[in-house]
């Protein structure tokens, strides 16, 4: 009896084991996998005003941020990979983006980063102007990170930004449906799939008992979620078409 209990227990583990590695996959990679739908709606469309690129620069400094928290408070590793596999997410969808407007363009007049015009922050002509961009931003960080991590005030500081930042990521959409009083070229599928995310990883947190800040974030991105499904609901004459 005693050996068919051990056996039962390692099964659990075992089990177990497999669940936590599934879990972690699933945060890795899951967080990227809404902007596949929104990427080939713009690829399928050619046009990029349905989106807001602004996301790409929220999503961007948010995990720029986790980045240094971690470097500072060593949480799950998972969370870590996730902030890598998400800014090469948002790097791939601002390329698209440059890509199909310069296409489209029919001034010649292009708009850069060294022009420093506040009017086109983030509306920059050049994919390498978003690289510069986040690279300078980076090299800031690094650098008071540097000189501030042995700061506990600091370091909290920066997860408490960096999970700010996180949770606004759908306030650029929400305005931008609002402005455009459409949700015509976003896609549906896209906030489908942030909404479900956003509980998997808030349950997550809670689960690992990740720092407080992960959780409230996540709390605050399902709200929004929602509020940008109801703009769907609110602008769109037929749903069916576009969850289709």
């Amino acid at each position: 009896m005693d050996a068919e209990v051990v056996l039962q227990e390692e099964d659990m583990v075992g089990s177990w084991t497999l669940l936590s590695w599934l879990a972690s996959f699933v945060m890795v990679f899951g967080g990227a996998l809404p902007y596949v739908p929104q990427y080939q709606e713009i690829q399928k469309s050619s046009n990029t005003e349905g989106f807001s690129t602004r996301v790409c620069l929220v999503l961007l400094i948010a995990n720029i941020l986790r980045i240094f928290f971690w470097i500072g408070k060593q949480f799950e590793l998972t969370l870590l990979l996730q902030s890598v596999v998400m800014i090469l997410t948002m790097f791939a969808m601002l390329h698209l983006c440059c890509t199909v407007q310069n296409t489209n363009r029919v001034s010649t007049k292009q708009h850069r980063l060294s022009d420093l015009n506040l009017h086109y922050f983030w509306k920059w002509s050049a994919f390498e102007d978003y690289l510069l961009f986040c690279f300078g931003f980076t090299v800031v960080c690094a650098v008071i990170t540097l000189l501030l991590l042995d700061s506990v005030v600091f370091v909290e500081t920066l997860g408490s930004l960096a999970v700010m930042f996180e949770a606004m990521l759908g306030i650029p959409q929400l305005l931008q449906n609002f402005h455009n009083r459409s949700t015509k070229g976003m896609s549906v599928k896209m906030v489908l799939l942030w909404t479900a995310g956003d509980v998997f990883k808030t349950t997550y947190f809670v689960m690992n008992e990740s720092p407080a800040q992960f959780w409230v974030c996540g709390s605050v991105q399902i709200l929004i979620d929602v509020a940008i499904l109801l703009q769907v609901l609110f602008y769109s004459q037929d749903i069916r078409a576009k969850l289709g």
